[in-house]
């Protein structure tokens, strides 16, 4: 999994979600800035190669962060009703980690599995991205547009390249008038 985390530019926002068998528990000692403490149980082996793998990537998981009822924290439930686990997670890059409003489960999703739905909700501002060496807007000389020679030959030229739109024009009224549409 490291290998296909390392691919992802650092600066992107990155989203790691999935049943990842890792209980990471409610101790989040050493891993205070990646985990919070409202997870469930204690962290096992997947667990502490899970916690590894975000603290190395600075990826929160956000099932630990917010405080909710037992029965909103549990991701998974064994078949016979009495083992409840926290097992899936959605994790996202550190630098947006108060893009991230709740994280919780939804119990009553029909998805015929014995997780339960785990849902995230986000609120992103994202900005466009300017290229380094892009002008941002062309800019036009008009200035020798003040010469009224000059003029005329753009008004003249503008007049001949826009001629076929023009006529394509015409020919879309005349037959939107003959068929009444």
């Amino acid at each position: 999994m490291q290998s296909i985390v390392e691919k992802c530019p650092t600066k992107d926002l990155t989203i790691l979600m999935g049943d990842f068998s890792a209980k990471v528990g409610t101790d989040n000692t050493g891993y205070e800035d990646i985990m919070g403490r409202h997870g469930l149980g204690e962290r096992n082996k997947n667990g502490e190669r899970f916690a590894n793998l975000c603290a190395f990537n600075k990826l929160v998981t956000g099932g630990t962060i917010f405080p909710h009822k037992r029965i909103h924290k549990t991701t998974w439930t064994s078949p016979d009703h009495t083992t409840q686990n926290q097992i899936d997670h959605i994790c996202i890059n550190k630098t947006f980690r108060r893009t991230k409003e709740d994280v919780r489960t939804k119990r009553g999703a029909d998805i015929a599995s014995d997780h339960h739905l785990l849902v995230a909700k986000m609120k992103l501002k994202l900005k466009k991205h300017w290229t380094m060496g892009r002008k941002i807007s062309q800019m036009f000389n008009t200035v020798f547009l003040r010469d009224t020679e000059k003029l005329n030959k753009f008004k003249i030229v503008l007049s001949k390249s826009s001629r076929p739109f023009m006529i394509y024009s015409m020919e879309k009224e005349l037959l939107w008038r003959a068929t009444g549409k």
